[in-house]
C-alpha cells in the first residue's frame, strides 16, 4: 500500500502543471463553490490568500501571522477569509496535503490544513511525509484505509489540478503566499509573506471604498 501511495504521489508531482510564471493581478476576485473560507462571506472586504501545503512561507505566515489576523478580521466577521490551494515543490507533499484537508470535510479543513503546516518542518527535516499526514488524517479521524483512499483519489485530484491552474491564469500567481485584498495584491517584504501590519493597511483602504 506504500509503494501505491508513493506511484500516486509522485504521478501528483508529474501531472500537476503549474503557471508560476505569470505577472499581474485580476481586478476583481469571486468566490466559487470549491473555495475554503472564514468569516463574513458578506462582509465588505474579502482577503484571498493563494497558499500552499509544502512553502516554508506559509506556514510562518500560518504559525506566527494568522492568529493574530483570524482574532482581529475573521472572529469579529469583518472580513470574507478566502484560502485558495496552489502547489509548489514539493508538488506531490503539497498536492496529498490538500486532498487529505478536503477529506476530512469543511468542518475540519482548517485544522487539517494548520496541522499540516505545524508539522512542516517534521516532514522536509525526516523525509517521512507519508508517515505525517497519515497521523494527522488519523487526528481528523480517518483510519490508514481511508487515508491511502483519500490521497490517490485521481478524480479530487483532478479537480485540485483544475482549480490550481484556474488560479495560476485568472489571479497570474507568481509565488505564495500571496495575499489579494477586494481584488489588490498585498506585497510581502522581500518577496515573503505579508506582515499584519501591511494587510491591516489594506483592509483599512477596502473599507474606505
Amino acid at each position: 500500500m506504500r509503494s501505491q501511495t508513493r506511484r500516486l504521489l509522485t504521478a501528483v508531482a508529474l501531472t500537476a502543471s503549474v503557471a508560476v510564471a505569470l505577472a499581474g493581478c485580476n481586478k476583481t476576485e469571486t468566490s466559487s463553490a470549491d473555495d475554503m473560507s472564514l468569516g463574513n462571506p458578506k462582509a465588505k472586504v474579502t482577503v484571498v490568500e493563494y497558499a500552499s501545503a509544502s512553502c516554508s512561507h506559509c506556514a510562518r505566515w500560518n504559525n506566527d501571522v494568522f492568529p493574530a489576523f483570524k482574532a482581529k478580521y475573521i472572529d469579529t466577521n469583518k472580513v470574507n477569509y478566502v484560502y485558495r490551494e496552489f502547489l509548489t515543490p514539493p508538488v506531490q507533499v503539497a498536492a496529498a496535503s490538500f486532498l487529505l484537508a478536503r477529506c476530512a470535510g469543511k468542518d475540519k479543513y482548517f485544522q487539517v490544513v494548520d496541522s499540516v503546516y505545524r508539522s512542516q518542518e517534521e516532514m522536509f527535516t525526516t523525509g517521512d511525509f507519508r508517515g505525517v499526514l497519515l497521523r494527522i488524517g488519523q487526528s481528523a479521524g480517518m483510519d490508514e484505509t481511508q487515508f491511502n483512499a483519500c490521497v490517490t483519489d485521481e478524480k479530487n485530484l483532478k479537480a485540485l489540478n483544475d482549480r490550481v491552474e484556474k488560479y495560476a491564469k485568472d489571479a497570474k500567481i507568481t509565488g505564495t503566499p500571496t495575499f489579494v485584498v477586494n481584488g489588490k495584491k498585498v506585497n510581502g517584504e522581500d518577496g515573503g509573506e505579508a506582515s499584519l501590519a501591511a494587510l491591516d493597511a489594506a483592509i483599512a483602504e477596502a473599507e474606505k471604498k
